[in-house]
């Protein structure tokens, strides 16, 4: 009889010398985690499809600054299927086994990288926009973009698959028993990435939009007075349209939300053996970035909701609907 009831409280009961032992949560606390993460893996997904149908469908939206849109929007739909690994890892123990464990931790730093590998351009987009209004439209080039967004996606697979090799290698070597999900990264690979995929990229982007930001303040002041004075830029380069700086407005909003929900991940991620239940917390704040982006388009963006409409109403199936004015 103890023995039933020892085997109750296993993650594989079968395995009674090498199963771990299940964690007790309070049944209530399980269903509202839950409840909160389907809801939010719903709208996330739902939110990022409406963006990336907007943005693909409507030849008017076939811009350099909205194609990073839809590349952010691609690593944001991937963080809300995600979240169904974390409504499954609500459960005392990980039933996945030690391969989708080695591979859990992969295609997040993937997503991670390459999120922040689209603020970057997207500063560098505004950075130029902004700073260099008259050169814009011949160096910011929809070819140009497109291949940025291709190469970086194609580091960030290539990068996370070397910080993490050791763990594909040899899924589940840091388990200490069956049931348990431990990712661990030495010092000096940790390190590495401390700096190339949190310091140096974080550094750019902030360095960007204070310029972006200095210059954006003294364009508006000349606008609203109605003087342009050559002394407010730099020579050879003309005023930005107010177009442009209500998007460098709104994308500096993105930034902003994304490095607030960005740092307690990153972090927490630097320590050198992470648990699964360890970074619920501040990954629940990361994954809540991707549903707050397509929220942010809808309040500062009149295209957005003008093309939400269109889709919900089902005027994207009429003929000719690729060519249907937005802005």
């Amino acid at each position: 009889m103890m023995e039933t009831l020892e085997g109750a409280e296993l993650c594989f009961p079968h395995l009674l010398n090498t199963s771990c032992r299940k964690n007790t949560h309070p049944q209530s606390w399980v269903m509202i985690i839950y409840i909160l993460l389907s809801s939010m893996s719903l709208l996330t997904v739902a939110l990022n499809l409406l963006v990336i149908i907007s943005i693909s469908h409507y030849r008017q939206l076939h811009t350099p600054t909205n194609l990073l849109l839809l590349s952010l929007a691609m690593s944001d739909l991937l963080v809300g299927i995600l979240l169904l690994f974390e409504i499954l890892r609500i459960r005392p123990c990980w039933f996945l086994g030690d391969l989708m464990c080695a591979l859990y931790p992969i295609v997040l730093f993937i997503i991670t990288s390459s999120s922040i590998g689209n603020m970057v351009l997207i500063s560098v987009d505004r950075y130029v926009a902004i700073c260099d209004p008259l050169c814009y439209p011949t160096k910011v080039t929809l070819r140009r973009v497109k291949i940025s967004v291709c190469l970086w996606w194609i580091c960030s697979v290539l990068y996370s698959s070397l910080v993490l090799s050791d763990t594909l290698k040899q899924p589940g070597r840091s388990n200490s028993c069956q049931g348990e999900c431990v990712i661990v990264i030495n010092s000096i690979t940790g390190a590495v990435d401390f700096i190339l995929n949190f310091i140096i990229p974080i550094t750019v982007i902030i360095v960007l939009y204070m310029r972006v930001f200095v210059v954006a303040v003294s364009q508006a002041r000349a606008m609203r007075s109605h003087i342009v004075s050559v002394t407010l830029q730099p020579s050879g380069t003309g005023t930005a349209k107010k177009s442009e700086l209500k998007a460098a407005r709104t994308l500096g909003v993105v930034v902003v939300v994304f490095l607030m929900c960005f740092f307690p991940f990153y972090i927490i991620s630097l320590a050198g053996q992470v648990s699964v239940s360890s970074t619920a917390a501040v990954t629940y704040v990361f994954y809540l970035n991707s549903c707050l982006n397509p929220v942010i388009y809808a309040f500062f963006y009149p295209w957005f909701r003008k093309a939400v409409k269109h889709i919900v109403s089902f005027q994207i199936l009429k003929p000719n609907s690729r060519g249907t004015k937005l802005l």
